[in-house]
């Protein structure tokens, strides 16, 4: 497995423990965290634990279903840092209940989305017959 796809596997996991335990004590401390935290807590879930298991196995799997090599290597690069900078920057907004922090972050965090979208639509897409 190629190490960022690995990576991508362990923000997740991070992400979803870092959101879950953000959950857990917010319910039982209601005003220990500032900001939106119900934004923190469903970000944390849904980009960092979902979205990131996501990127993670696809970038691996899914060019070995197709049969050939992931389009490009550096967009995989590109989109792991955007998409980790800006989970990061939106949770680091809603903290400080600063919306243009959050847009930023929001941004990054859709470019990284059209990124593994390019680079996977390039990768599977279909060139005629084998042996053509």
């Amino acid at each position: 497995m190629h190490p960022r796809n690995r990576l991508f596997i362990l923000a997740a996991l991070a992400y979803g423990l870092l959101g879950g335990a953000l959950g857990l004590v917010w319910l039982a401390y209601p005003g220990l965290v500032p900001g939106n935290v119900p934004r923190i807590h469903a970000h944390l879930m849904l980009l960092g634990f979902v979205t990131m298991m996501i990127y993670g196995v696809g970038l691996h799997v899914l060019p070995r279903f197709s049969g050939r090599a992931l389009f490009s290597e550096r967009l995989g690069h590109a989109q792991f840092l955007l998409a980790n900078l800006g989970l990061l920057l939106m949770v680091a907004g809603w903290l400080v209940l600063h919306n243009p922090t959050v847009a930023a972050g929001g941004l990054m965090a859709w470019a990284a989305m059209a990124l593994f979208a390019f680079n996977i639509a390039l990768t599977v897409r279909h060139y005629g017959p084998r042996g053509a």
